[in-house]
């Protein structure tokens, strides 16, 4: 990978357009060159364009070779500035968590549209990892969330990101302890990415993201079936569960829940691609 030659003083021709030129050349994108700029500037992009022609400090110098660095060896912009947006709210993510993705909001659109109609009690978030499916649905909806994960490393992150939001979040294995009967609105982004597919995925996401949010034996399909299992006495009957799928994860998802569930929808993303699916218990 290449390195990025940093001078022990910044020259004083060194300046904050000139940085943004050199980073710009270094990663192929502008974009990516400006965010970490920024980040190691401490401020936000338009500052960068409205202060161009100032000198870059010797330690905001140091920070950005080294995320330039970092950032040519793979490692994603949202693990460098530990920073994701997501339905309007920065989250905090580290590689303890899956960075949350946008096709992810089709989910928590679903929750809320559900939660408007039907007005669910109790709520329950499960494989929370940063918290952004609860807390986005929480805040949205003026509801207490319930939210689990079975690494106790991803509840800190989503505890950092929690603040206000009035969700609990707890370790459990899936529906690990969970009372039976009890839940109205189950919400799931759970891993399903067929091992199979590893090699096939880019590096920044199968070398940097963690493989438990990720993968699911070897045809994707482990945790959905252990899941669905689980639910079916964990929700109350004519509640509901969604979860987000992969694009190859229609058929086999429906299979599963055909035999005790009705009222099954599939909702796509803007792709066209089938994204959420939701379905009622018998």
């Amino acid at each position: 990978m290449p390195s990025v030659a940093l001078p022990m003083e910044p020259t004083p021709y060194l300046t904050v357009q000139s940085a943004l030129q050199q980073g710009t050349e270094l990663l192929q994108s502008r974009l990516t060159a400006e965010v970490l700029l920024a980040h190691a500037m401490q401020c936000d992009r338009a500052y960068l364009y409205a202060h161009s022609s100032d000198p870059l400090t010797q330690l905001a110098w140091i920070h950005y070779g080294r995320y330039l660095n970092e950032r040519l060896n793979g490692k994603p912009t949202q693990y460098i500035t530990h920073k994701q947006e997501f339905y309007g709210r920065d989250f905090y993510v580290d590689q303890n968590v899956l960075i949350p993705r946008p096709e992810t909001e089709h989910l928590v659109e679903t929750g809320l549209q559900y939660i408007k109609h039907h007005n669910p009690t109790r709520i329950l978030d499960v494989g929370t990892g940063s918290g952004a499916i609860a807390i986005s649905v929480a805040l949205e909806s003026s509801r207490t969330i319930q939210a689990s994960d079975i690494s106790m490393a991803a509840l800190e992150v989503a505890r950092r990101n929690r603040k206000n939001a009035p969700v609990h979040f707890f370790q459990a294995d899936l529906l690990e302890g969970v009372a039976p009967q009890s839940i109205d609105l189950l919400l799931s982004n759970p891993p399903y990415v067929p091992g199979a597919d590893a090699a096939n995925m880019q590096t920044e996401v199968r070398d940097w993201e963690p493989h438990i949010a990720l993968f699911a034996s070897e045809d994707g399909f482990q945790i959905y079936q252990r899941l669905i299992a689980q639910a079916e006495a964990a929700v109350k009957p004519k509640g509901r569960i969604m979860m987000e799928m992969g694009y190859r994860s229609l058929d086999g998802v429906r299979a599963m829940l055909e035999p005790r569930w009705t009222s099954i929808e599939v909702i796509s993303d803007l792709a066209g691609l089938p994204r959420v699916i939701s379905a009622e218990l018998r």
